[in-house]
């Protein structure tokens, strides 16, 4: 039988119960940034940040037992796993699919890691899709994976003040052909890789590789490597993406408008942009969750939102649910999920 739908049959969290403060934050810049600051200007009451045993790949494993025991999923029903999981994580050059595959005993699928930064929920979401409807032999996707890349934050940087935000967690969501419920719907993902290399981990890879000199340095050296080109190509280039992104997911859904957008599953960054493009868009506060007491955690603030939808009734069966997230290399992504039946 022919399916020409997907949809969500269920999603995972798992948070890591640490947290850093706006006050511990504000120290850990020595006084730069005052706690009314990192509150009122960048949004950060709290965020989560790991504890002893939360490793990437474990804290996948978590979030993917959740969505199961959510949904009453057998693990075997899955068929693949698309890992969205960091290449921070416990080991290096070991795939996160298949050590979350072989800890929830979903023995019957085979895996991939796939990453685009801070987009990859959203990008995966598109690929998990075309997949399931492409192929008649596939029809369970799991979509998982673990985020702590604040590890690298040097708080006394001042370049690096839009990442003081990084947290740490997980996320899950399965994806099942023939759905008639929580459809996933159009996506469009848009890259510029003018902006590759104006960010990330600068120390300990094959161009700058560890030394006894620089390995304490090197663990905090996720960096704006070109800062000036990167602030400026953003302003040029970022919003027009973004509302393009947005404007073009809809369209991808059967022609609909921002009219029609009843939940925003949007990314953590600085509150006057979360003001500002909730507004934009022509919607209220309520309408979606602003993450201050997470902080970014990534590719995962998109799961982590549609849980809180759903928990405080914010997404009603009936409800357009967009996500919308934006990465470094750089890349934008919008994709809806028309909630319920």
């Amino acid at each position: 039988m022919k399916h020409n739908t997907v949809g969500v049959l269920s999603y995972g969290l798992y948070l890591p119960e640490n947290t850093m403060s706006a006050r511990e934050i504000s120290e850990a810049t020595k006084g730069v940034w005052s706690e009314a600051a990192v509150v009122d200007k960048l949004g950060i009451v709290q965020k989560r940040i790991p504890g002893e045993n939360d490793g990437t790949q474990e804290m996948g494993v978590r979030a993917a037992l959740d969505a199961l025991k959510r949904g009453n999923v057998d693990p075997k029903e899955i068929d693949v796993i698309l890992c969205i999981g960091e290449e921070w994580k416990e080991y290096a050059l070991t795939t996160s699919a298949l050590y979350i595959q072989g800890a929830i005993g979903a023995h019957n699928a085979w895996g991939i890691d796939v990453q685009n930064r801070c987009c990859t929920t959203c990008s995966a979401i598109k690929i998990a899709k075309d997949m399931l409807l492409s192929d008649d032999e596939i029809n369970t996707i799991m979509i998982v994976g673990g985020y702590r890349n604040g590890d690298f934050v040097d708080f006394t940087d001042k370049n690096m003040s839009m990442m003081y935000n990084l947290g740490a967690g997980a996320g899950a969501l399965i994806l099942r052909k023939g759905l008639d419920h929580n459809l996933v719907l159009g996506s469009h993902i848009m890259g510029d890789g003018s902006l590759a290399r104006d960010a990330g981990v600068e120390i300990g890879g094959i161009c700058r590789p560890f030394t006894p000199e620089n390995i304490e340095e090197g663990y905090k050296s996720l960096r704006l490597l070109n800062p000036e080109h990167m602030k400026n190509r953003l302003n040029e280039v970022s919003v027009p993406n973004w509302y393009h992104c947005i404007d073009e997911s809809l369209r991808k859904s059967g022609g609909l408008t921002r009219k029609d957008i009843g939940y925003l599953a949007i990314l953590h960054f600085k509150r006057s942009q979360h003001v500002s493009m909730v507004a934009e868009l022509g919607l209220a506060q309520e309408q979606t969750v602003y993450l201050e007491n997470y902080g970014h955690i990534g590719q995962i603030d998109q799961i982590l939102s549609l849980a809180l939808g759903l928990e405080q009734g914010k997404i009603k069966d009936g409800t357009l649910v967009t996500m919308i997230a934006a990465g470094i290399g750089y890349v934008w992504a919008s994709t809806c999920i028309r909630w319920g039946k």
